[in-house]
């Protein structure tokens, strides 16, 4: 029997599995005709099977009984791995949540080829945790117990804008000099690497890695800046209350604008807390639309309307953001500029880590004759104009962006395995 690897690239906001079969490379449907899946988790209050993905945010939307869950991958190398979450009245640690959803994808690859797959590269990010190399390596310890949890026995990591370049480098006749960058939901990721269809069989490419670099900045920092800059100030962000002119607690707006945290915010607690800011309050419109949201538990849903407005904004000048779910006739509008403004500090901080990744390789910015764009993150066109006035001899592509690096992954499971 042939032997079968495959790649899993575990995404902070999507998923993908690719198989390597022999000479065969292909993307696995994780979702219906999907090959790609949101790493979304839903448990229904009266079931014990979960849903995932697309099906898990439509359970939730349409106001499901139940607990949503998103950007788990951003709590490997923390103190929230260990520390769980409850959901149905029991506390399951997040390392159990992590293993349902990727068995989930695991259980779509064996099925579609009739047998156990035993070795798989994992993708990683760069850093999963910036300056921190003991939580980074604990990250990878515990993506590593999940893995072998789900019954791989030879398991390998490889970063993911390597595993992107793997993908992009069957189209590349020649040797050309790239600059990988990958901006995920929750992190930028940056390779210096020479590229070549030539070299695809090579069983060792450390020498064609020049440099790695990457920061923990990405599409879920550029919702949250959205959220604090255009949504929460309708919501009485820094708004004041009592007769010092107190501001009401910001944590409480960084908390609701971050995917890992909404769930915290719905204790009676919070909730308590928030009536007597509301009662004391100089804008009590606005804090009872945050009062609201906080005691029907639609967190997610107002952030889902902020992603929904980022990725408008990426070929709109303006956006009207429905927040009828809060308020009848609730709408703000926001414009591009504005969007640009709020993420002007992260942009320039993956700017100048994606400098210093070109600056370890030894090379200058002309040096690079192709910039490889992958993720959601690169279609902003801020992002895009940086990298063209960063790298101008260099060619952009930016094909397959939600699922080159789970291609990548299992082109370097075929090299490491097959």
């Amino acid at each position: 029997m042939a032997t079968i690897s495959c790649g899993i690239d575990f995404g902070t906001s999507n998923s993908s599995i690719a198989l390597a079969n022999n000479q065969t490379i292909h993307l696995v449907p994780v979702e219906h005709a999907h090959v790609t899946i949101p790493s979304a988790i839903f448990f229904p209050e009266q079931s014990a099977v979960p849903g995932f993905g697309r099906a898990a945010a439509t359970s939730f939307l349409s106001k499901q009984a139940g607990r949503y869950m998103r950007s788990l991958k951003r709590v490997l190398g923390t103190s929230l791995v260990n520390q769980g979450t409850l959901i149905n009245g029991k506390v399951i640690k997040f390392d159990s949540i992590i293993s349902l959803f990727l068995k989930n994808i695991k259980e779509k690859a064996t099925t579609l080829v009739g047998q156990d797959i035993e070795h798989v590269v994992m993708g990683r990010p760069v850093h999963f945790i910036d300056h921190d190399p003991a939580g980074d390596k604990r990250a990878e310890q515990e993506l590593r117990a999940i893995a072998q949890g789900l019954g791989f026995k030879d398991i390998a990591f490889q970063f993911e804008p390597i595993a992107a370049a793997f993908a992009h480098e069957v189209h590349i006749p020649n040797e050309k000099l790239a600059l990988v960058v990958d901006l995920g939901g929750g992190t930028s990721d940056f390779t210096v690497i020479r590229l070549s269809a030539t070299y695809i069989h090579k069983k060792d490419r450390l020498q064609d890695i020049l440099a790695n670099t990457g920061v923990r900045i990405g599409g879920n920092e550029f919702d949250k800046n959205l959220s604090l800059a255009a949504i929460m100030p309708h919501l009485g962000y820094k708004s004041t209350y009592g007769e010092k002119n107190l501001e009401i607690p910001l944590k409480l707006y960084h908390d609701l604008s971050e995917w890992s945290k909404i769930n915290f915010l719905y204790t009676l607690k919070i909730i308590s807390q928030t009536r007597q800011l509301l009662h004391l309050s100089h804008d009590k419109k606005k804090l009872s639309r945050l009062l609201r949201i906080l005691e029907q538990e639609t967190g997610h849903t107002l952030l889902t309307r902020v992603e929904e407005t980022k990725i408008a904004l990426t070929t709109a000048d303006l956006y009207a953001t429905s927040l009828e779910f809060v308020e009848q006739n609730l709408f703000i509008h926001t414009a591009r500029t504005q969007f640009e403004e709020a993420i002007a500090d992260e942009v320039t901080k993956i700017a100048n880590a994606a400098s210093e990744c070109v600056k370890l390789a030894g090379i200058q910015p002309k040096d690079i004759e192709l910039v490889i764009l992958t993720g959601g993150s690169t279609e902003i066109p801020l992002i895009q104009d940086l990298f063209k006035k960063l790298f101008e001899n260099a060619a952009l592509s930016d094909e397959n962006k939600l699922s080159s690096v789970g291609l990548g992954l299992a082109y370097d499971s075929h090299r490491k395995f097959g």
